[in-house]
């Protein structure tokens, strides 16, 4: 029995279908208590040296850089954000990175933001001893020349090389640059870097490292009380986990990956706007509670029901007088900043 034909305009259906079954179970979200620090596999040759910055800032170039942008123009079409590849980072940004790599003792990652050093990549690559020789000089090797002759600075695509150790940003989005944060933790997990990197760099195994990035991100925003870009982690990362899966998928399938990832990503955006929403509702409601707190702890008679001493019974009479007059002496002594103790 043969498989039935697939249309060119059925492909990305499908492929849609395929992402919008897999975003919630895949990327999954941030229910369970977040692990700061795992057991980090270090090697000492990759410490920096004394007066080596552990991130670096690349110098203003406005004719690159607009080049840069409009390059990575797609970008920010698939994922609807203006600050996809927009290659110019904003402090913020840089802080938010900054302070999970401090938070999770990721003290040897190097973050490059906007900047292209490809000799000191080199240098990188050649220290990187907590990566075996083999794979080092193989495919770490091939990592090196993609930089070195495809620079980011151009072509764009924030991406975390385990090869060496660094971490590279070109949009100014918080979310994206906890996202390659998670995948240098992952890594520096790992006890074979090499082999995991290779193998996640395969079609479909690479689904797996990339939620567990995805993941990590929205579960520290959620852990440090970040809401505000917890919501648009969703809305960033979801639809860029569709792309995944559709890049996946791509190269069993014979057209352009850009079509492909239009139709995949679409159902990204729904559930990541679906998510994102769950966050705003659960914030107002934690602001709703709060407030009533608030004011029931500044007045405890507050809730209590009016009622009618008359048409009470002699012992239900005495104590709602006991009420009322601890009612009165409340709102004489509140205006005087003191609240007598009952009973």
């Amino acid at each position: 029995m043969s498989l039935p034909c697939v249309t060119l305009t059925q492909r990305p259906v499908l492929l849609a279908l395929l992402a919008l079954l897999l975003c919630p179970f895949a990327v999954g979200c941030a229910s369970t208590p977040y692990q700061y620090q795992t057991n980090l596999i270090t090697h000492p040759d990759l410490d920096f040296e004394e007066d080596e910055p552990q991130i670096v800032r690349g110098k203003p170039r406005r004719f690159v850089d607009g080049v840069g942008w409009v390059v990575g123009i797609p970008g920010k079409i698939l994922l609807w954000n203006r600050r996809v590849d927009n290659h110019d980072i904003s402090p913020e940004t840089e802080a938010a990175i900054a302070a999970y790599l401090e938070k999770n003792g990721l003290d040897q990652v190097k973050v490059r933001v906007n900047e292209y050093d490809p000799l000191g990549e080199w240098k990188r690559l050649r220290k990187n001893k907590a990566v075996g020789w083999g794979w080092r000089y193989t495919a770490g090797t091939l990592t090196a020349l993609h930089y070195t002759l495809l620079p980011g600075r151009i072509i764009g695509g924030d991406n975390y090389n385990p090869f060496t150790n660094t971490i590279n940003l070109y949009s100014d989005l918080p979310a994206v640059a906890l996202h390659e944060g998670g995948h240098a933790k992952d890594f520096g997990s790992r006890k074979w870097k090499g082999t995991y990197a290779v193998a996640g760099a395969l079609p479909v195994v690479s689904l797996w490292p990339e939620a567990i990035a995805t993941n990590d991100a929205i579960g520290y925003l959620r852990a440090e009380e970040d809401f505000e870009d917890e919501q648009e982690a969703y809305r960033v990362l979801y639809p860029a986990y569709a792309t995944y899966i559709a890049g996946a998928a791509s190269p069993l399938l014979p057209y352009g990956d850009f079509l492909i990832q239009a139709g995949a990503v679409i159902p990204g955006h729904l559930v990541g706007r679906w998510k994102a929403n769950e966050v705003k509702q659960e914030q107002i409601a934690r602001h709703s509670q709060s407030g009533i707190q608030q004011v029931s702890a500044a007045d405890p008679f507050l809730n209590l029901p009016e009622t009618n001493a008359t048409d009470q019974s002699p012992v239900q009479q005495t104590h709602y007088q006991e009420i009322q007059a601890e009612r009165d002496a409340f709102e004489v002594f509140q205006t005087v900043g003191e609240m007598p103790d009952r009973h």
